[in-house]
């Protein structure tokens, strides 16, 4: 049973600054690649940035330049660097993980979400 744990959320001014982190436990045997996705309210899920195994990223349009996604591959932990945010970052934050086993299956693992509100 692999768990996501997420942490960091919270009210900040707009440009301010918020530091998401997602570590997994449990028995993962490899992971794919991680990511951060959000969920404003009446709103679909949407991609915020991912990154792979070998440290390729891919993100938004909307939050390029502003936010950054690392991971800590020892900690099976991703985080998300929120720079500049602005009112429209306010949502419910979740990471995802998309791992496979030792006889090769895809596992797509999600973290409760954390909320982000973006307000003065």
């Amino acid at each position: 049973q692999v768990q996501l744990v997420e942490s960091g959320g919270g009210l900040v001014q707009p440009g301010g600054s918020l530091r998401l982190s997602c570590a997994a436990s449990g028995n993962i045997f490899s992971i794919n690649a991680m990511g951060w996705y959000r969920q404003a309210p009446g709103e679909q899920r949407d991609l915020v940035a991912t990154i792979t195994s070998s440290g390729n990223t891919n993100y938004a349009d909307s939050v390029k330049g502003r936010f950054t996604i690392s991971r800590d591959n020892a900690k099976n932990t991703v985080y998300l660097q929120m720079n500049r945010l602005k009112p429209e970052d306010t949502a419910v934050y979740y990471c995802n993980f998309d791992t496979y086993d030792p006889v090769g299956d895809d596992h797509d693992y999600w973290g409760q979400g954390t909320q982000v509100t973006v307000s003065s």
